[in-house]
């Protein structure tokens, strides 16, 4: 099942602390089409086993980065680590835009977020994913936050030249799609400078002399197309 941002759309209320057990979920686009979404309060259903069952790896984070409850999707790519903080099963390049992307919901200054990243697997593996996450509110206070993934289990064998690290294949793939210098960074929560780097650094690993010849070379030799 491919979950991403687009079908993400997810608002979480917490109707008691985050170690109850009850979610109410309120889907925005649906309002005023199936009527008010409080009827899954009349359907009586068990939305928390319903999000514990599901095949899409979901969590719940606390205000302090502390992981509080995944389910058993979740479970299956990184293993069972609740009480660790999040931040423990990122990818070292991606932490800081992790924390980046995390701190915008715990302050109340982005509603939903949608970003790639590559998480340590259970198995000490790297893992590509695209989250969406959504902050947990309470009494309208952010009491944490509510995420969902989308995880291809094929990925492993996922292009990824064997002379790039995975940051640079990152950026050889949106090189590939056109982006600018300045896209890349924005895309990343990277400085320009440090996309620069990558780029000087990918093109000597290719032996390559432009971003064009880069690309294709990394085609000829190894494909890295999507």
């Amino acid at each position: 099942m491919r979950v991403r941002g687009d079908f993400v759309r997810a608002h979480v209320r917490v109707l008691s602390d985050l170690q109850g057990t009850c979610l109410r979920l309120t889907f925005p686009r649906f309002v005023g089409t199936l009527g008010c979404m409080s009827a899954l309060d009349d359907i009586g259903g068990d939305v928390e086993a319903a999000l514990e069952d599901i095949n899409v790896p979901s969590y719940v984070i606390d205000p302090y980065g502390v992981i509080r409850w995944i389910n058993t999707a979740a479970k299956n790519i990184v293993g069972d680590v609740r009480g660790k903080q999040f931040s423990s099963i990122v990818s070292p390049e991606d932490r800081r835009r992790a924390r980046e992307v995390f701190a915008q919901k715990i302050s109340g200054t982005a509603d939903v977020t949608d970003a790639e990243f590559v998480l340590v697997g259970k198995n000490g593996d790297r893992v590509v994913v695209d989250i969406s996450s959504v902050p947990l509110l309470q009494g309208g206070q952010v009491i944490g936050v509510f995420g969902q993934a989308y995880y291809e289990e094929e990925q492993a064998a996922r292009a990824s030249h064997p002379a790039l690290t995975p940051r640079q294949t990152e950026v050889l793939h949106m090189l590939e799609k056109g982006l600018s210098t300045k896209q890349i960074a924005d895309e990343l929560h990277l400085s320009r400078e440090t996309v620069r780097n990558h780029v000087r650094h990918l093109l000597h690993a290719l032996g390559a002399k432009s971003r064009l010849e880069a690309v294709a070379v990394a085609r000829r030799d190894y494909d890295v197309s999507d």
